[in-house]
């Protein structure tokens, strides 16, 4: 664990452990206390100045967006109710701070065509040399999952190769953003693809020991940065590059390989609408397959605007910019 530098670094550092002992993972944590420290440590306050009013300044120098400011502040907050509960704090300065209004985060959407389009540009971008085949297709198989399967793009690089079972056609998650696990039936075709990887990382590496179902080696498995680096490099061959926008109190996603995973939700939405259903039906069932610990957060994707919506609204907005 990183260091805290300021004068409250012991119990930041308690805090953070008293985090870790509950299960609760601590990365995103780490980083919105660091930001607290670092504040800390160039002001050098007091503790008796540790007042609303400090809190509000901090929040006021933070050069971020409001939702992520929010985050700094929850994450302080928790910290000053640890330091209560403990008898080193009488009061939690930060119990009475409202958040900051967040911005509307509209999310890029693929449309099914551009999702395949995608998928295309990587597998065209595998190269055949034996140095970097497997790998090349190993990413290619990461963003099939995450176009296919709605996943975030930590679940594909914790798979174990004995998380997929190839007669019934499933994947095991585990330990998933909100320590869920899940067993989820894939399509037919991306069966199709592990069970080609498979057949293709045995002939050319063996009996290989690496437990992991994306690797790049015998000795090692897939990196997150490989799945971006690729998934950008498609985006911008197939000509679906966008900037992030943003205008008055919304916010325009370019499109990461997160928005596979949005894509993948709103477009089964769309087609189980298209065929005579109801979404709010199909919601607990998204949901489960999505591994939402909260049915709000598969509920969102009813109001998420479809890719050709999205097009118009942010064509709409940007070429009348002069206008607003």
């Amino acid at each position: 664990m990183k260091n805290f530098e300021s004068f409250l670094a012991p119990q930041l550092k308690e805090f953070m452990a008293y985090r870790q002992n509950l299960g609760y993972a601590t990365k995103t944590l780490l980083s919105h206390l660091k930001t607290f420290d670092q504040y800390l440590n160039e002001k050098k306050p007091e503790l008796s100045l540790l007042q609303p009013s400090f809190f509000l300044e901090l929040r006021a120098n933070l050069k971020m967006e409001p939702t992520s400011a929010n985050k700094v502040i929850y994450a302080t907050r928790d910290f000053f109710q640890f330091l209560v509960r403990k008898g080193l704090c009488t009061t939690n300065p930060l119990h009475d701070i409202p958040p900051l209004p967040e911005n509307r985060f509209i999310p890029f959407v693929f449309s099914p065509d551009q999702v395949d389009q995608i998928l295309s540009a990587v597998c065209e971008r595998i190269r055949k040399s034996p140095k970097y085949f497997l790998k090349d297709l190993c990413v290619y198989l990461a963003i099939v999952l995450l176009a296919r399967c709605g996943m975030r793009i930590s679940e594909p690089l914790r798979l174990l190769r004995s998380h997929y079972r190839s007669d019934e056609k499933t994947l095991y998650i585990e330990k998933t953003k909100f320590k869920k696990d899940r067993l989820i039936p894939i399509p037919l075709s991306a069966a199709d693809e592990i069970n080609n990887y498979l057949a293709v990382r045995k002939a050319l590496l063996g009996k290989d020991p690496n437990p992991y179902l994306l690797v790049r080696s015998k000795q090692k498995r897939l990196k997150d940065y490989q799945i971006r680096s690729a998934f950008h490099q498609a985006v911008q061959d197939v000509e679906l590059h966008q900037p992030r926008q943003i205008m008055g109190n919304t916010v325009f996603s370019a499109p990461v390989p997160h928005s596979l995973r949005h894509s993948f939700a709103v477009n089964t939405l769309r087609c189980v609408k298209e065929k005579g259903r109801s979404p709010q039906n199909a919601l607990p069932v998204l949901a489960i397959y999505m591994g939402h610990c909260k049915y709000k957060h598969t509920i969102k994707y009813l109001k998420v605007l479809d890719a050709e919506q999205r097009k118009g609204l942010a064509d709409f907005v940007f070429s009348n910019r002069e206008d607003i």
